[in-house]
């Protein structure tokens, strides 16, 4: 997935430059601006990725958490049905 992005990011500034050089000669005032933009798109992709990775991290931390609270549920039924067989040979 972080792959994709990084792809995705090196395409969207290789289309910005590719439709500046099919426009004809390029000012060197338009390609600053399309470096800028790159910049921009770099970053937020770089942005994006993190947020990704925190999130997957979060993620993990939560399915941990839920997986410990479904063994201790399962340990506390079962040590609620050995009580309840007990109190029925009583």
């Amino acid at each position: 997935m972080r792959g994709e992005r990084r792809a995705l990011a090196a395409i969207s500034i290789a289309a910005l430059i590719a439709g500046q050089v099919a426009l004809g000669c390029a000012s060197s005032g338009d390609m600053n601006s399309v470096r800028d933009e790159a910049r921009d798109a770099k970053r937020t992709a770089e942005e994006a990725n993190r947020k990704a990775d925190a999130a997957a991290a979060d993620a993990a931390a939560a399915r941990a958490a839920a997986e410990r609270a479904a063994q201790d549920a399962r340990e506390a039924n079962e040590k609620a049905d050995r009580i309840f067989q007990r109190s029925l040979h009583k």
